[in-house]
């Protein structure tokens, strides 16, 4: 007799049993595809994410490497070594970088101070206590920015312009935007002519320039630091940060104006694989990779995506634990089963049919039992996998703000007067999945689904089919 007329018979003949094993490979199938389908969302989530944040390599120098190459200049007469200029990162180098295709946007900062000229003054509420020296602090703290817009202070809303413009690509070297209580204790309005002196003290024993370096106000912006009616060193006064060019930030380090000498330049690309054409773009341009090596700064990404990840993984690790307990769940079943059709087995063989014909019809009867399920779970899954990626999701995204609202920030030593270092704008973890069904998904949950019946089936199957006829009608097992 063909062995699909027999599986059909058995079927349909045992009604209850088919409806078990049918109902068991649904909720397999259920808990798979809904594990396939959380994994999708947050893969299309990452993907999505990625397109947004787009990728940030930082270049700075590595002193390191520097001192190993031989690149500082020797001090002479008991006088420390300084940087030479091979460590200095010049605009005009990074400006050839910034033009690479792989790059979407750049930005970099010049760091300096620079003393009071002829008829300009500090923002110093409180004077300095008697019998201290405020000769090595009494300075505005300059940042020379490409665009000032760019700045934290002016993205997260601490400081905004009130009156002029703030510092552009296309502004010039001696442009100058200060800060509300400077302005009012001097008297400044858009469009004067501010007075500065270079404020870096040289490291190789000359004499600091005293001439007086003339700046363009081309805007006055106000900072929400109220002065704290204690004393504050004017440098670390948020009132006394000034912001200018990279150019016109490297006339205060008494360096030549022409070429500003930067502490760091980012660059934006759209994929991580851009990393090694910017990185051969660079070379060209004349960059040593050994002494400014690029880095990049994924936290924006890590910080959308950590918790859709570690859902995926969640989800991956359920559907790898369902298969396993179903594959073994349904293989005792299977083997208790067989045990019941002893007698049912032993006779078939015995009229001669074969043992991979046997084999086959229990295969047959269980896939379409495990087809029925799959269609059903196709259906059900997506209502399942929703709530129960957003639920999983909602803990995670929990989890992560939580520990971003521990973290202290991390100090920059290099930059001047401290600080904390800028990692760009604050980002909120992705807390939404989007789960659709796709014809993959079902692929994957049907080949699974498919796999684990086979499984469950030939393992207890292959220790009946060994025995023969008699041992089958007599022992049972």
């Amino acid at each position: 007799m063909n062995l699909f007329k027999r599986a059909w018979w058995r079927l349909t003949g045992q009604l209850g049993k088919t409806a078990m094993l049918i109902g068991l490979f649904t909720v397999i199938c259920t808990l798979v595809l809904s594990g396939f389908l959380i994994q999708s969302a947050a893969a299309r989530a990452a993907d999505d994410a990625k397109r947004k944040v787009g990728v940030v390599a930082t270049m700075q120098l590595d002193i390191n490497a520097l001192i190993n190459s031989g690149g500082t200049n020797a001090g002479g007469g008991g006088r420390p070594s300084t940087i030479g200029s091979k460590g200095e990162l010049r605009s005009s180098l990074v400006d050839k970088i910034c033009a690479s295709s792989a790059v979407t946007g750049c930005n970099y900062a010049v760091g300096s101070v620079g003393r009071p000229g002829t008829g300009l003054s500090l923002h110093q509420p409180v004077p300095t206590p008697p019998g201290q020296n405020a000769e090595g602090t009494d300075f505005f703290s300059a940042s020379g920015i490409l665009d000032l817009n760019q700045e934290k202070d002016f993205r997260n809303g601490d400081s905004k312009i009130i009156s002029g413009r703030g510092i552009t690509p296309t502004s010039a070297k001696d442009e100058i935007v200060i800060e509300e209580r400077v302005a009012d204790d001097n008297k400044i309005k858009v469009g004067d002519v501010v007075k500065l002196k270079v404020g870096e003290i040289p490291m190789d024993g000359k004499q600091r320039s005293d001439a007086d370096l003339s700046f363009k106000v081309v805007g006055i912006y106000k900072n929400s630091t109220a002065d704290t009616g204690a004393y504050v060193p004017a440098m670390m006064d948020p009132a006394n940060k000034i912001y200018t060019t990279p150019l016109g930030s490297s006339l205060l380090l008494g360096k030549d104006g022409s070429d500003g000498i930067l502490k760091s330049a980012t660059f934006s690309l759209k994929n991580p694989d851009d990393l090694d054409r910017l990185k051969k773009d660079a070379a060209a341009a004349g960059v040593d990779p050994k002494i400014f090596p690029l880095t990049v700064n994924d936290k924006q990404y890590q910080a959308l995506v950590g918790p859709i990840t570690r859902t995926a993984g969640f989800a991956s690790l359920t559907v790898w634990l369902v298969a396993l307990a179903g594959t073994a769940i349904l293989a005792l079943i299977i083997a208790s089963a067989l045990r019941e059709r002893r007698k049912e087995l032993g006779i078939l063989l015995a009229l001669g049919e074969k043992k991979p014909l046997l084999l086959g019809q229990h295969l047959v009867e269980i896939f379409s039992c495990a087809l029925i399920a799959i269609g059903i779970a196709s259906a059900a899954s997506q209502a399942l996998a929703q709530p129960i990626g957003d639920g999983l999701l909602a803990g995670e995204v929990s989890s992560a703000k939580d520990d971003a609202g521990k973290r202290t920030p991390e100090q920059d030593y290099s930059s001047i007067g401290g600080g904390t270092k800028d990692d760009g704008p604050q980002v909120d973890p992705i807390d939404s999945l989007e789960v659709k069904v796709g014809p993959s998904d079902i692929a994957q949950v049907g080949v699974l689904g498919l796999g684990i019946a086979a499984i469950a089936t030939v393992l207890p199957g292959i220790r009946v089919m060994r025995m023969s006829p008699r041992d089958i009608l007599t022992k049972g097992d």
